[in-house]
Parts: C-alpha cells; structure tokens; sequence
C-alpha cells in the first residue's frame, strides 16, 4: 500500500491526488505529485503559517510478532551555528541554510505528528548540514526528547561542506563529537522492535567496512528478518537510469555499488568517491543473497522513489521536505 498525504502543521491531514486543488477551509495550495521540484505550494506562508510536508505511506511485509509502525526521515540539513563557531562558519550557515529553510519546522512537526501517531522514528542521515555547536545542541535535544533509530549521512561528519575529500581520516575528525550528540551508534547499530531487527548501517561514503560487513553477518545469524537503514542508496538499473535523468550530463547517479562499466562518465573525483571496494561488493552481494532482509530505507538523493532490489527486496528512499509512514506487519 502507497499513498500521499498532505500533513500540516495545524494537526489536520489531508489525503489528496496529484494536482488537486484545495479551497481555503484548505488553507489553499496545490498538491503536487512527487516530480516536482517544490512541494510547498500545498502550504504558502500567507495561509496562517502552515506548513506542510508530503508524507507516504507504506506497508511492509517482514513478519513482525505484531504490527508496529516507524516514522522515516532523511536528509533534514539543519544549518544552525552561534557565536560559539567561526565567522566561516556562521557564513556557511546562511548560505546553506537557503538550500533548507524549513529544515528546524519539518523536524519539529515529524517529531510533533510520530508521537501523536506512536511511530518509532527512524533517520538514514544528514540531520544535520555540517558540524557546528549549536547543530549539535539540536541533535541532542531532538534525540533526548524523541525515540529515534539513525543512521549516519555524509554530512554528519562535514566540517565546511565540501572542502576536503571525504573518507575515514576526516570523517573521524569529528565522529566522535557527533557521536556524542545520538542515542544509538550511527556507524552501525541494531534494534529489535517486535521481532524485527532494524539495522543501521554507515554507507555515506559508498563503502562498507570490512567490520561493519561482519557485523552485519552476526545480525543475519539471529535469524530475524531484517530492516535495513542506510544513508546512499543501493543500485539497481532503473534507480541508475531515474537519477541520472534528474542530472545534468556527466553526474553520477550518487548510488552504492554501481557497476563499473555504468561509471565511466563519472568525472575522475566523483569516480574516486563513489566507487566500490573489495568489501563493499562483498556486502552488496551477501544483501542480495539473504533473504531475511525485507526492506531497506534510505536517503541521500533528496527525492522520494521506490524500487525494488534483486527481484525481492524493496528499498525506499525518503527526501527533503517529505516522511514516510511505514506500518510493519
């Protein structure tokens, strides 16, 4: 089951169709389907202040002792920072945070709409935009406050966004810190929720490490079927062929083990970057060879798609500004 929703933050839903039109006991707007690029229309800030946010709604078949539900969110981007950072980093926070304007609202609401609906929340990533204090500050208090399950992004462990290359020496650059700011470990962790086990995984910079591949086997020897939370998507053809459609000539398609005759028009940093290891493929084919994963959840492309991976295994990716209801039976 799939469905679109309008949610505003007044604490009424909305069910609609694409293109649908509403009237002002409404609060106005349009309903726009999921290609386009702005969801927003369907709240303008002269109608009260509602703001609203393109919530899917999904059902998974995993074989849960009883039916629980999740909340999934991904690349939120909060752009925060105060006077405790530098001058270029209060520079980076204004100039980001127009990419993300909603970023503090839509959490808030998210948090706001799982509690009322008693939804676990679940996060593959880029909560926040890059490190800073007051980013930080947010994190833990969203993560005090709320239950939610996370897996890290790229942009966890960003610094300046973009400023240096992107792999384990400047990641631990800040990984402890950050650390500090989550309830569960967003390098790899798991949790049983009625007999399922949601597991997160750190893909965000396209690579499994070897120990994070082992300890995805221990979580296979359990024997439950599992949810999978990752930040960058996995690959198949037709996700491949959706993301390089969104992009300008040249760009790669921003997914996890893409086939290396599929990379050649990669530029050579975007290659470097997003190309598979030894263990990386390793992973990619012990995925797709259990079948006791049963869904996977991911972010990183800021749009919403479904596909369906090795003929079994649906992956569901999440974008900005949107949620996904999943009730797990």
């Amino acid at each position: 089951m799939n469905a679109m929703v309008c949610v505003r933050n007044d604490g009424k839903t909305s069910y609609c169709k694409p293109g649908k039109e509403f009237t002002l006991a409404h609060y106005g707007g349009v309903c726009y389907d999921e290609s386009e690029v702005n969801w927003r229309g369907c709240g303008p800030p002269a109608t009260n202040g509602v703001i609203w946010m393109k919530l899917l709604q999904t059902v998974i078949e995993a074989g849960a002792t009883s039916p629980f539900s999740l909340l999934h969110l991904s690349d939120t981007h909060l752009t925060l920072a105060d006077e405790r950072d530098c001058e270029s980093k209060l520079l980076l926070a204004q100039r980001r945070s127009k990419g993300f304007p909603t970023a503090e609202e839509d959490l808030a609401f998210a948090a706001a709409y799982a509690r009322s609906k008693g939804h676990l929340l679940v996060h593959t990533g880029d909560l926040i935009d890059f490190v800073s204090e007051a980013n930080l500050d947010a994190v833990k208090k969203f993560t005090d406050e709320n239950d939610c399950f996370a897996a890290a992004g790229n942009h966890e462990f960003s610094l300046f966004v973009g400023e240096a290359k992107e792999d384990e020496a400047y990641r631990n650059t800040s990984l402890a810190k950050v650390q500090a700011s989550f309830k569960n470990d967003i390098r790899f962790s798991s949790r049983i929720v009625n007999g399922v086990n949601l597991v997160a995984l750190d893909n965000s910079y396209y690579l499994v490490d070897p120990w994070q591949l082992e300890r995805l086997k221990a979580e296979v020897e359990k024997g439950l079927p599992i949810i999978l939370l990752v930040h960058t998507p996995l690959y198949n053809e037709e996700l491949y062929n959706h993301s390089l459609s969104r992009q300008a000539y040249g760009a790669p398609a921003y997914l996890m083990s893409v086939p290396e005759e599929k990379m050649r028009h990669y530029s050579p940093d975007r290659y470097e970057q997003q190309k598979e290891d030894a263990t990386t493929a390793e992973a990619y084919r012990f995925i797709s060879e259990t079948r006791l994963f049963k869904a996977i959840l991911c972010g990183h492309l800021h749009y919403d798609y479904e596909t369906v991976l090795f003929g079994f295994l649906p992956q569901y990716v999440v974008g900005v500004g949107s949620a996904r209801e999943l009730f797990v039976r």
